[in-house]
């Protein structure tokens, strides 16, 4: 389905992490290359721009880190970023220039595009969020089937097996995800969607919709 393939979902001149994408058609085929993929650029980003701390964590001179976040590599903070105070990033996760990682948020396996925001209380595993989307305060992504099964994702032409065990949600670009609400594993969120607060939300929820509720998806005007 055209609609969830990684060129109509995202800028790729907004990530760092562009070259992962090259040759992939849905986005969450990068999840198992994001590690081996940070230990390679991160390697080779200049020491001018980014120093290294730790064991495979590296950081933009002008990121902000605050002294009681915990990063655990692989990682790379891009330029201009802020990482708030508790924040806790388990590894193998790259965080966008100007994004901003929140207060007790956890990132585990993602890619965060530029100026993505998830500020305050959030979860985030095995997941890509575009460029300038936002996780309200409480929003979370549930990574992991309650019966343990391989995710799939459901769209209106049918279902796409992925193969995955773990697979929380992509989100395009300038999605905005209302307070309290969880993204179940498989959910792909279109490019300039907004989703209520305390939503459930599974599945595929098109571009430039209002997600309301589960089967009330209305188009932006």
């Amino acid at each position: 389905m055209t609609a969830l393939t990684v060129k109509e979902l995202y800028t790729l001149d907004e990530t760092i992490a562009k070259d992962i994408f090259e040759g992939v058609t849905y986005p969450w085929e990068v999840l198992p290359k994001i590690s081996s993929f940070i230990l390679e650029l991160g390697a080779s980003l200049s020491k001018e721009e980014y120093e290294k701390r730790g064991e495979n964590v590296w950081i933009a001179k002008t990121a902000k880190v605050a002294p009681t976040a915990f990063i655990n590599g692989p990682a790379i903070i891009g330029k201009d970023a802020e990482v708030r105070h508790c924040a806790f990033i388990r590894g193998n996760a790259i965080v966008g220039e100007g994004a901003v990682v929140g207060n007790s948020t956890e990132l585990k396996n993602v890619i965060l595009f530029n100026k993505v925001q998830v500020p305050h209380y959030n979860y985030v595993g095995d997941s890509i969020l575009g460029y300038k989307s936002h996780m309200g305060a409480g929003s979370i992504t549930s990574n992991v089937k309650s019966d343990k099964k391989l995710v799939v994702v459901k769209t209106p032409e049918g279902k796409i097996e992925t193969g995955m065990k773990k697979f929380g949600a992509m989100l395009g670009d300038e999605v905005e995800v209302g307070c309290g609400s969880v993204l179940n594993p498989g959910t792909v969120v279109g490019s300039h969607t907004n989703i209520y607060p305390l939503s459930s939300v599974r599945g595929y929820v098109p571009s430039g919709s209002i997600y309301k509720k589960q089967g009330e998806v209305v188009e932006k005007v």
